[in-house]
């Protein structure tokens, strides 16, 4: 039977041409942030659309506003920057994830926490963080890498030690955020190569080709997590 399955299979086999990417050298590698749009960046902006209407009241954000603002609008009351070390000029609070006391307790309706937790070795405890954050009914809205190559910016900063699945994201929010978790996936093996290679959404022949979902291919985990 077996022998029978490879005899199809090698009738079948698709004759692939590497043009271009016959090489060990990514096209791109800062995530093709110098040709145009990251992929990934597509995902997380259409995950954050998509959940606009939690982007209300007091809300923080890792690093910038820019989600803040872009997606949270009039819905916003007060927006805080949280960064983990003063050199960011913008940041309203310098506090790591891991350490609550370095963290205001209960204070915020929303967290945009964007591409953080792959960088945070105690992951465990930045969840704790991020639950210590919120106001009682807040919601964490996170994004989390799947496939993807290295930042080397945040790898000599930071450190980089994760890579996330949809079940492995929810055995990490779940435990804490017992208001609700729910976990999602985006991606599809065109957008996890071409973005392995460092190309930009501009490169591609149709952007809406990133759209058909493959759960074989995570290049984005989404998280959405309630504080009970």
């Amino acid at each position: 039977m077996l022998l029978k399955l490879m005899r199809y299979l090698n009738r079948k086999k698709v004759v692939v041409e590497f043009g271009s990417l016959h090489t060990t050298t990514p096209v791109s590698r800062v995530f093709g942030l110098d040709r145009g749009t990251p992929i990934n960046r597509y995902y997380i902006e259409k995950f954050l659309s998509a959940r606009a209407g939690l982007i209300h009241g007091r809300v923080l954000e890792v690093g910038g506003s820019d989600y803040t603002r872009q997606f949270g609008g009039r819905r916003v009351q007060h927006c805080e920057i949280l960064h983990a070390t003063p050199e960011n000029k913008a940041a309203t609070i310098v506090g790591d994830l891991t350490d609550p006391a370095t963290l205001p307790a209960e204070t915020f309706d929303c967290f945009i926490c964007t591409q953080t937790f792959d960088c945070i070795y105690d992951v465990q405890q930045a969840v704790l963080g991020a639950h210590h954050l919120l106001k009682p009914g807040g919601v964490l809205l996170a994004t989390l890498s799947g496939i993807s190559q290295i930042s080397r910016y945040d790898m000599e900063r930071w450190g980089e030690y994760w890579r996330f699945t949809t079940p492995s994201a929810l055995r990490l929010f779940q435990p804490v955020f017992t208001g609700g978790v729910e976990v999602e996936s985006f991606g599809n093996v065109l957008a996890a190569t071409a973005f392995l290679q460092g190309l930009a959404i501009e490169d591609l022949p149709d952007p809406a080709l990133l759209d058909e979902h493959d759960p074989d291919y995570q290049l984005v985990i989404t998280v959405v997590a309630c504080k009970g």
